[in-house]
């Protein structure tokens, strides 16, 4: 599977984040979704990278923009920026690392710090399922958590591909669910009858770097 390309059409863009500690197989899973290629020998991210894939929810096509952050604490003040604008979440464990597990509410609170946590749709994924005889972290423990928290859970193996897709097209279906409510909201009936029509900012982006601008209000079609 080729990665999408930065330029191609899309009725819909998305911005989407990995976060979790350094070394649970972000960029595996990212490289696994966007290219399926997976690397016995990737190395740790520096700051931030991203990869875009299109998909079709419904009749419509949908551009995600996915940024894969850096576990490592030194970059917790560049990565937190990126944040902001995401719409989705992957909120990544190992399930052979119990400390990556433990610090996954650590996590969710800065996401919800620096994101809208009313409408930013999260996933708890619990990654390596592949390395059962080395789990430290039950699976009963992350739909425990999940539940607890309102998040959706899949355990997943970038290695095997093993619930990748699943977790990733489930993160972008509800969003897409959750914009669908927004557009219907904005399109309510006014009290004389007539209809307040919807606003022309539906996803936007924040800008988050300044060679490669991405901020960007989408009506209906982005970058055509």
């Amino acid at each position: 599977m080729a990665e999408e390309s930065y330029d191609e059409e899309c009725d819909y863009l998305f911005k989407a984040v990995l976060i979790g500690d350094s070394a649970v197989g972000k960029s595996n899973l990212l490289s696994r979704f966007s290219r399926d290629e997976f690397r016995l020998d990737s190395k740790p991210t520096i700051g931030v990278d991203f990869a875009y894939r299109s998909v079709r929810v419904a009749d419509k096509t949908i551009k995600a923009q996915i940024w894969d952050t850096a576990g490592q604490e030194r970059f917790r003040a560049i990565t937190s920026s990126y944040y902001r604008g995401a719409l989705g979440a992957l909120l990544i464990y190992d399930i052979t690392r119990r400390t990556t597990f433990e610090n996954i509410k650590k996590w969710l609170s800065e996401l919800r710090g620096f994101s809208n946590p009313d409408t930013v749709v999260i996933v708890l994924v619990g990654n390596k399922s592949d390395l059962r005889q080395s789990r430290e972290v039950e699976e009963e423990e992350g739909q425990s958590l999940a539940e607890s928290e309102g998040l959706y859970f899949l355990e997943t193996s970038a290695l095997e591909n093993q619930n990748v897709e699943e977790a990733f097209l489930s993160m972008i279906g509800r969003i897409h669910e959750v914009l669908t409510q927004k557009i219907a909201l904005d399109n309510r009936p006014n009290g004389d009858g007539t209809v307040i029509p919807a606003g022309t900012e539906i996803v936007n982006i924040h800008e988050v770097t300044a060679t490669r601008p991405l901020s960007t209000s989408l009506s209906s079609c982005c970058y055509k």
